[in-house]
């Protein structure tokens, strides 16, 4: 019996053959905790009693959800953290630097390995071709304490997409399509495999956004199988020495096969207040926007920053609309402001956030007024997500908020 990419990768980390459906314990090479876990992660740690981290160079604690923090009670958690850091060596990525998922791309995670971070959008990672997934803080301080954890080996659902995207049509609107086509929990404790010849064209920011949201339609992780393109990125980063390809087997048995058409993917947004309630921009007429918000860890990198800043150049915000953009990393930050983004924004009369979570998760930084609405480029629309019951979001491709933001509704053009 053939293998899915996902059991090929828990195989090796098991030091088994494994099929879906197992219940395991396998190795694992990265972990990683944020400012909103990683406080229950560290007491959680400590009541182990281990004296040390089974690999401090590959525990990473982040810094991102709140930063810089917004009142007193948050900025202690993050001592919590920085106090941990300096205690048992693991490293620290703080204020500033980024969000978890863009830095552990950038930095930390490589193919055929396996992550598991107190996050659910741990799953970005799979993009590298990398079985990464998000857990509880419990599981994740036993694997910074142990070096494993145990898990079941998820069945496979394979996406095959070919065909080529209409004009400004991005991976956002393929994945959106995507969840309204299945649900938010069409796909629960599952893996999707994404290939076909769309998936081998598109670069590894559009891949990246695919795996980023596929917790969104409940899957345990995201997958696509290492290329050139992954051993390009990874070159750019200082690792092509880490690049290797995990194949499935031609037999590899999947739950299901689900083919999409490119062509057929229109401008896509998800309408409050779940991800899978989703309509194309044709079918929304008139929706009237208070904020646009570019950023996050879905699309937040600089291929996200040059679309928006294409379509803004020589043009200014509608006045009635705020618009935030927020790096996703300090590098993509840098390489913006290198190419002149930062200025188009700026003059654009868009708000400059420092990279990190910011509006996303409704700590700070862009908290929805009682009633008021927003298009974001992030991966989640729940009620409340931005710091407020009585706000609506809708999420929607960078070349959706772009547009939006200069009419002053929700618009593709």
């Amino acid at each position: 019996m053939g293998l899915t990419l996902v059991e090929k990768i828990i195989s090796e980390h098991a030091g088994k053959q494994v099929h879906a459906g197992e219940l395991v314990i396998s190795k694992v090479d990265v972990t990683a905790v944020q400012d909103g876990t990683g406080p229950l992660t560290v007491q959680e740690f400590k009541k182990i009693g281990k004296e040390k981290l089974y690999n401090p160079e590959r525990t990473i604690l982040f810094i991102d959800h709140a930063s810089p923090s917004p009142r007193k009670e948050l900025s202690n958690t993050h001592i919590v953290l920085r106090d941990f850091h300096k205690e048992y060596g693991a490293v620290l990525s703080d204020v500033g630097a980024g969000v978890c998922h863009q830095r552990l791309i950038e930095t930390y995670v490589n193919p055929g390995e396996i992550l598991v971070g107190a996050d659910s959008h741990t799953c970005t990672s799979g993009a590298l071709g990398a079985f990464a997934t998000g857990m509880g803080s419990t599981d994740v301080a036993v694997a910074m304490a142990l070096g494993k954890t145990w898990l079941k080996v998820p069945a496979t659902f394979k996406i095959i997409v070919n065909g080529k995207f209409r004009e400004g049509i991005c991976s956002k609107d393929l994945m959106l399509h995507l969840i309204g086509m299945i649900g938010a929990d069409g796909a629960t404790y599952k893996a999707l495999e994404f290939t076909g010849e769309t998936i081998e064209n598109m670069s590894m920011s559009e891949r990246f956004t695919l795996a980023n949201m596929a917790v969104e339609a409940g899957a345990k992780c995201g997958l696509f199988v290492a290329d050139d393109k992954t051993k390009a990125f990874l070159k750019e980063r200082g690792r092509e020495d880490k690049f290797r390809q995990i194949l499935p087997d031609k037999d590899a048995i999947y739950e299901r096969i689900i083919e999409i058409k490119a062509e057929d993917i229109k401008h896509t947004v998800s309408c409050p207040h779940t991800v899978d309630n989703t309509k194309t921009v044709d079918e929304l007429k008139d929706i009237k926007v208070n904020q646009v918000f570019v950023g996050t860890c879905t699309n937040g990198r600089i291929e996200d920053l040059r679309i928006v800043a294409k379509i803004l150049e020589g043009k200014t915000v509608n006045p009635d609309v705020r618009m935030l953009i927020s790096p996703a990393s300090k590098d993509v930050f840098k390489q913006a402001l290198k190419e002149g983004l930062i200025d188009i924004f700026v003059e654009a009369n868009a708000a400059i956030l420092a990279p990190g979570c910011g509006p996303c998760v409704g700590v700070h930084a862009g908290i929805l007024g009682d009633g008021e609405v927003c298009l974001a480029t992030q991966n989640r629309n729940f009620q409340g997500r931005m710091g407020n019951t009585k706000g609506f979001i809708y999420l929607a491709s960078p070349y959706v908020a772009a547009y939006t933001a200069l009419n002053g509704y929700i618009s593709a053009k």
